[in-house]
């Protein structure tokens, strides 16, 4: 597989992480933290869950591995939060930046949280990564949504557009 087909998704995840914190920081304290319907309780949750798993599955293609709870929160303080959110993309970018064919071909050899091992295949390993990145931004995206500040599209499509002028 082309490894400029996951180059694209990693940009296209910075910059769609980039925007939405964007919004987010429009935010007072208090509805940022607001307690909502969701899997991880607030918009702070669900950003900080969104670090951990890229932290999780980062280490496991680029070890040392790191277990930590799924629901952990890593910063409490939103500016924090996103200096590392910026960083970890930043990592991911770079790692993206040097796969090529012959990485993506091979298998992830992997322990899960729980202590079970497993092997898939790269190109799946990213799939998931992305995916999970886009469900979770949904989520977060659709808890802004029932705020006064209006979410910003986040479609890979809107991106693609952008990168083309």
């Amino acid at each position: 597989m082309d490894p400029a087909y996951f180059r694209v998704f990693a940009d296209y995840n910075q910059w769609a992480n980039n925007r939405l914190y964007d919004f987010v920081a429009k935010l007072p304290d208090a509805e940022y933290r607001k307690p909502r319907q969701s899997f991880f309780k607030s918009i702070h949750g669900t950003l900080n869950h969104l670090l951990v798993t890229d932290r999780l599955w980062l280490s496991r293609i680029d070890p040392p591995q790191v277990a930590m709870p799924l629901n952990a929160i890593l910063f409490e303080d939103f500016a924090e939060l996103r200096g590392a959110r910026e960083a970890e993309d930043r990592r991911l970018v770079a790692l993206l930046g040097a796969m090529t064919e012959r990485t993506l071909s091979r298998d992830l050899v992997y322990t899960n949280n729980s202590g079970a091992s497993f092997t898939t295949p790269m190109v799946q390993v990213l799939g998931h990564l992305f995916n999970h990145q886009t469900h979770h931004r949904g989520q977060a995206h659709d808890q802004l949504s029932q705020t006064e500040v209006a979410p910003p599209e986040l479609d890979l499509i809107y991106y693609l557009r952008r990168r083309q002028t």
